[in-house]
């Protein structure tokens, strides 16, 4: 089982199969393609930060089958259920009760090719995914597929169509795409996350002060009572 800690990296002993950790290729190709992918992955572990046995991550290399090197899928975010949190080179499905990211994301850049894409999708209907995404932001369009008995099945009406494993809705417009959390919240940037967190801490430190502000006030006044020969207990 992976460890929950960042480990030291060894090599493979004599015999043994290499799995590498990356296959070389940019995570992004451009910005809108980047922004997208830690969308997806930032907001994500949020939904789930909670949740000690859910793992998701953003292109990290998925081996689903042991000593077979050549089979290595890459997906933009993938969410796997029933897996802890934690570091991982690379995700050995074998390592992981055999249990596949059951929900995948791909964000397309203009280099996708139809051909790629199928490989992919084929891929993912093969190794177990459940759920299956794919947004493509300069032609603002969005596709979805769920696993029925026959395989991955294109979801024909994606407008408000809710996630059944992330409980997530998806929103195409004109415009893009938003994306709502289980409670109706949008998904935010990385920049917004970290904006809304810096707020609540200020809103935390807030209140504390507050608070302690008055506890020193009933303290004075219960000594002042004290001095009059009142116990402030009773009043």
């Amino acid at each position: 089982m992976p460890a929950n800690v960042h480990t030291v990296r060894t090599w493979p002993k004599p015999g043994e199969v290499f799995y590498p950790e990356s296959d070389g290729k940019p995570m992004a190709e451009n910005t809108e393609q980047f922004n997208w992918i830690v969308l997806f992955v930032e907001n994500l572990k949020a939904l789930f930060a909670d949740d000690p046995n859910v793992f998701v991550a953003g292109d990290l290399l998925w081996y689903p089958v042991q000593g077979r090197v050549d089979i290595a899928l890459a997906p933009d975010a993938m969410v796997a259920f029933g897996r802890p949190m934690g570091y991982r080179g690379c995700y050995k499905q074998w390592e992981e009760n055999g249990i596949p990211p059951q929900v995948v994301f791909e964000v397309l850049s203009p280099n996708n090719t139809a051909l790629e894409m199928l490989d992919k999708f084929n891929a993912y209907a093969r190794y177990g995914v459940e759920e299956y995404y794919v947004y493509d932001p300069d032609k603002k369009e969005f596709r979805a597929w769920l696993r029925r008995a026959e395989g991955l099945e294109p979801v024909p009406n994606v407008e408000g169509f809710q996630s059944p494993r992330l409980k997530i809705r998806f929103w195409p417009t004109a415009e893009g795409m938003k994306v709502e959390k289980p409670d109706g919240a949008v998904f935010e940037t990385h920049i917004e996350l970290l904006r809304r967190s810096a707020e609540e801490r200020r809103r935390a430190e807030q209140e504390r002060r507050r608070a302690e502000q008055e506890r020193q006030r009933a303290e004075r006044l219960a000594e002042k009572l004290r001095r009059l020969g009142i116990n402030p207990d009773e009043v």
